[in-house]
């Protein structure tokens, strides 16, 4: 008798496999987990570059749902959109140019320490007589210890 026992036939001397009627989702996850992790890991190296010595304050943080745009003055009184060097008179073009007129763009103004009162306060007013309402000043948790 040459019967196998390792596999079963049917007819024919085929193997009776059925098709695999689930879909292995093992692979899947493994691949949104590591995603998850590259993105947990990047995602701080994606804030805005301008080295500012920003003043400390005990305010809590801003939540923000959409990423705002940020003005910043060094000490050395340079304007900054975003990363790019921006002449003052053209700040406030190139703000509607970029937020496409869109009024509820939040934009938050970084001032160097030694950047006096006056400027920030200056800019941040240019900015609102502009239309845009939703403008704040960022400052620098202090350090606890």
């Amino acid at each position: 008798m040459g019967a196998s026992l390792n596999r079963p036939t049917g007819r024919g001397g085929r193997s009776r496999h059925r098709p695999m009627g689930e879909i292995n989702v093992t692979p899947f996850v493994d691949v949104m987990l590591v995603l998850l992790i590259v993105f947990m890991v990047t995602a701080p190296l994606l804030t805005v570059g301008i080295p500012v010595d920003l003043p400390k304050t005990k305010a809590g943080q801003i939540s923000a749902n959409a990423a705002p745009l940020v003005v910043s003055i060094q000490a050395d009184g340079q304007i900054y959109l975003q990363e790019n060097v921006i002449e003052a008179e053209t700040l406030i073009p190139r703000l509607s140019a970029v937020s496409e007129a869109n009024p509820d763009v939040r934009i938050f103004v970084r001032g160097d320490r030694s950047v006096s009162y006056g400027e920030v306060v200056e800019l941040m007013g240019r900015i609102q007589s502009a239309g845009f309402e939703r403008v704040a000043l960022v400052a620098q948790l202090p350090e606890e210890g």
